[in-house]
């Protein structure tokens, strides 16, 4: 019974996400519809709302700035792969020229080593890509900051492993508000 609840939360902050936003999911391709070879998946990419703004953009919270960051996931990344141990090692693939935009499209000219990092909105153990629209300067503090946003990462990625939640749940809540999910997941993820 508490997953239905949990079910029909998911559902409706989902709802409220992409109403909030006015955004509809939409799917680029580099042309490639070929099935995953190798193991990782191919270069399409689903971008969970339309990257409205490239500058100006404003973190809040601790949260990206979702005209900025929507998210964005390889669409054809399924459990079994993230699952597998060096998959992210695999499909990692960020250039410091596309980290270097990320920190200008929210206006960070200069920064101490440690005060932010590039993050992935959607990580990549969650079928996460490297677009531009899943990246964001992320800061260290105030926390929760980047290292609190790795434990969600863990522990969803966990949830999915072991059967316990669906893929596509895991990156809408971590896509809609990863701080709701730091707030109540488990004490041994903290």
């Amino acid at each position: 019974m508490h997953k239905k609840y949990i079910s029909i939360l998911t559902l409706l902050l989902t709802a409220c996400f992409l109403a909030f936003n006015a955004c509809e999911i939409t799917i680029s391709t580099n042309g490639s519809n070929n099935p995953l070879v190798g193991g990782s998946p191919s270069s399409s990419t689903s971008h969970l709302g339309a990257q409205t703004k490239t500058s100006g953009c404003l973190a809040h919270g601790g949260l990206p700035d979702s005209a900025c960051t929507p998210g964005a996931i390889f669409t054809n990344a399924t459990p079994q792969q993230i699952c597998t141990y060096g998959y992210t090692r695999s499909v990692r693939n960020v250039p410091y020229s596309e980290k270097d935009q990320a920190y200008a499209e929210y206006g960070i000219e200069q920064h101490s080593p440690g005060q932010y990092e590039i993050d992935h909105l959607i990580p990549l153990e969650l079928g996460g890509s490297n677009d531009i629209a899943n990246l964001w300067p992320e800061a260290g503090s105030p926390k929760p900051g980047f290292h609190e946003k790795d434990q969600v990462e863990n522990y969803l990625h966990d949830q999915v492993c072991s059967g316990a939640m669906p893929l596509k749940d895991a990156q809408t809540q971590i896509a809609t508000n990863w701080l709701a999910v730091y707030h109540r997941m488990p004490p041994q993820y903290q």
